[in-house]
This record gives C-alpha cells, sequence and structure tokens, in this order.
C-alpha cells in the first residue's frame, strides 16, 4: 500500500501518507504494543519451574522478570532519539528483529547466564518496537481525533494480556513445554514484522528539534514527578503481584499452573472492569483527586494483604482478594498519571514520555526487585513493602503540590 522509501514521508504530520483506518491502522500497530507485555505474562505459569530446569536460584530467574522490565524503560531514552534522528521504521523493525531472534533463542538453551542475556535483549527489542509505536501513533495522529480513539483501545487490549497471557503460557507448557512459549513469542513477533516490511511508512516529522534542552524543565517539574511516582506505585504494584503471585499461589498454596493462570486473571479483570467507568470517576474528581484515591486503594490493599499473611495460611482470599482492591487503585491512578506528567510538555512530548517511562521502569525494576529478594518472594510481604512505600511516598508529593 505504501513506498517503502523512507525519505518520501519526512514530512509535516498533518500532510502524512497514512491513510489507514482506524481499524487497520490498530491491526498493524497493536502486535508491537501487546508482545511487549506478553512477554512478561505468557512466562509467569513456569517461572517457579525454571529454577529446576535452568539449574540456578530464584532471585537469578527473578533477574529474568526485572532485566526485562528495566530495559522496557532504559530503551525508551535510547530509541526515542534514535527514532527521532533514523526514522521510526527503521527502530520498528530493528526492534521487532532482535525481538524475534532472541524468542527463539530462549526457546533453544539450557543454561542460565544464556536465559537471563537473552531476556535482556528481548526487552531492548521489544522497547525499541514499542517507542518506535507511540512515536508513529503521535507523529499521525496528534491532531486528529482518532488519536484518542487509537490511545484508548491500546488500553483496553492491554488490559487484556494480564488476564489472558499466564492461561495462555499454562497451556501451552503443559501440552509442548516450556520452550513452546517462547516459540509462540518468536513466531507471533515474525508475523507482526512480516505484515509491517510493506504498510508501515516512515512517519518521522521533518525539522525534530534537539531534545537535550528539554531534559531540565521536565525534571524540575513538580507534577511531573508525582505524577511519574503515582505512575510507578500503580505499575510497581503489578509487577510485584506478578513476581511473587507463581511463588505464593503455587509454591505455598498448592496451585496448578492453570489453577493460578486463571486466579491471576480475575486481578486483570478487576482492572479491565473498572477501566470501563475510568471517564466518568476522571470527570467527578479530577487528575489529583483520582491519582488520590488511587494510593489509597493501595494502601487499603496492602493492609488487607498483611492481615492475611499474619492470620491465615496463604490462599485465594488472602492474596488474590486484596489484589482486587489494588487492582481497582491501579487503574485510578494510571488513568490520570500520563496527562498529569505531561500536561505542560507538550512541545517536547516525545522526550517527557521517554522520561516518564524510563523513570517508571527504573523505579519498578530495581526497587520492585530488592523489595522481592529482601522481604521473601514466598510471601505477600514484598507487595506490602512496595504498594505501602510507594503510594505514601506519592501521596505525600501530591500533597506538597497542592499546597503549591
Amino acid at each position: 500500500m505504501f513506498p517503502i522509501c523512507a525519505d518520501a514521508f519526512m514530512s509535516d504530520p498533518k500532510t502524512l501518507s497514512w491513510n489507514l483506518s482506524v481499524p487497520s491502522a490498530l491491526l498493524l500497530m497493536a502486535p508491537f504494543d501487546l508482545l511487549a507485555s506478553l512477554a512478561m505474562d505468557i512466562y509467569l505459569p513456569v517461572v517457579p519451574a525454571m529454577t529446576g530446569i535452568l539449574g540456578t536460584s530464584p532471585s537469578i530467574i527473578q533477574l529474568t522478570l526485572s532485566l526485562y522490565m528495566a530495559m522496557l524503560g532504559l530503551g525508551q531514552l535510547v530509541f526515542g532519539p534514535v527514532s527521532d534522528r533514523i526514522g521510526r521504521r527503521r527502530v520498528l523493525l530493528g526492534g521487532v528483529g532482535v525481538f524475534a531472534a532472541t524468542s527463539f533463542l530462549l526457546a533453544s538453551t539450557s543454561g542460565a547466564a544464556m536465559f537471563v542475556g537473552l531476556r535482556l535483549l528481548q526487552g531492548i527489542g521489544a522497547s525499541a518496537a514499542l517507542v518506535a509505536t507511540f512515536a508513529t501513533v503521535r507523529d499521525v495522529y496528534a491532531e486528529r481525533p482518532e488519536g484518542a480513539v487509537i490511545y484508548s483501545l491500546f488500553s483496553a487490549m492491554l488490559a487484556c494480556v494480564p488476564a489472558l497471557g499466564p492461561i495462555a503460557g499454562a497451556l501451552l507448557a503443559k501440552q509442548f513445554g516450556w520452550r513452546a512459549i517462547f516459540v509462540t513469542l518468536g513466531v507471533l513477533a515474525a508475523l507482526a514484522m512480516l505484515q509491517a516490511l510493506p504498510r508501515w511508512p516512515e512517519t518521522r516529522p521533518s525539522g525534530v528539534p534537539r531534545q537535550g534542552g528539554a531534559l531540565l524543565p521536565i525534571l524540575r517539574s513538580a507534577a511531573f514527578w508525582t505524577y511519574t511516582l503515582g505512575f510507578s506505585a500503580a505499575m510497581g504494584s503489578f509487577f510485584v503481584f506478578f513476581s511473587t503471585a507463581p511463588r505464593v499461589l503455587m509454591g505455598r498454596a498448592d496451585f496448578s499452573e492453570l489453577g493460578f493462570s486463571l486466579a491471576f486473571a480475575t486481578a486483570a479483570l478487576a482492572m479491565m472492569g473498572t477501566t470501563r467507568f475510568a471517564k466518568r470517576f476522571v470527570a467527578r474528581w479530577g487528575l489529583s483527586g483520582s491519582l488520590a484515591r488511587g494510593m489509597l486503594l493501595l494502601l487499603l490493599g496492602a493492609v488487607l494483604l498483611a492481615a492475611g499473611q499474619l492470620l491465615s495460611a496463604p490462599s485465594f482470599g488472602t492474596f488474590v482478594v486484596p489484589m482486587w482492591v489494588v487492582a481497582v487503585g491501579i487503574v485510578f491512578a494510571v488513568s490520570v498519571t500520563a496527562n498529569g506528567a505531561l500536561q505542560s510538555f507538550g512541545a517536547v512530548a516525545g522526550t517527557a514520555v521517554a522520561l516518564y517511562f524510563c523513570i517508571q521502569s527504573l523505579i519498578v525494576g530495581v526497587l520492585g526487585t530488592l523489595m522481592v529478594v529482601l522481604l521473601d518472594g514466598d510471601t505477600a510481604w514484598p507487595l506490602v513493602g512496595y504498594a505501602s512505600l510507594m503510594a505514601g511516598v506519592t501521596l505525600g508529593c501530591l500533597a506538597s503540590l497542592r499546597r503549591r
């Protein structure tokens, strides 16, 4: 449909030759967004077994989650400016190519060190494809009403991944073994790349400003930090949940892989159900009110988790049900954090978005991992610790911001 020559598209976003309908654009773009998340969630059911399969410790296997998450964030700062320099198309195709190749290699490896290294490279590939996808959305739809539709549908689809990914992973592992999970990721990435090759034109606008001068104003913004910390609190709570849930539910509560996946899915379904009402509560409470309520729900969920840990054995009721409360709080928060953090930086939105995701990923990857390692990942304490600490810090920053 489109000529492949990149230089033909170095023009103003308003005149880009991107004439796909919204459904067609979604079918083209969505796989690159979904694969980055799917590579985390589809892998969760086999995480406890990987220690024995690879002959290593739970801490090393935790790195296969944490490094992947960290690379998703760090890569944003690298590949955002790179895509401004060499174009979205090259970064997208290069990233998905690395993702596909490392997925197939992960399916063939049997050593812990190689497995960890390949997961890191897989995260780098996912980050490149992800940033190129969102940069393309900004290029094409920044001033078009379809942009809001694209973003909202992306969010709705992403909410399905934590619900369906672990179930798919459990079924694949049961029928074909754990290697089938990574073969599936590689095949899906290859198919997405084959679809993009003839249809994804270069969309990078000409005259992109230098990014360096934008960093200080963003980093000095109290609003940026407050809402970015809120985003980190929300997404990190979910990260710590899926880092500990396999060990708590399968390792201590004797859930089967499929039973674990179904229990895990209920938290994602709580998020999906709450998402349907996001517009209403944001309109009623505003940005700061929605964020504050989200953080308070994280604290309430942490209290319920702590009570369950102290008073009873690990179970669906003591570990998963309190996570429903946390899940609702996550939706309250993430519905407003992007607008709150980025609303003052429209002229340098690319840099602001990169910093927003990078800081969130670093906080989640580093602090979340420390909580899992230091507070016993076989219990609810890592989730209690992370949610309580980050929600408390965010509420303190929000109170300071309101006083200003």
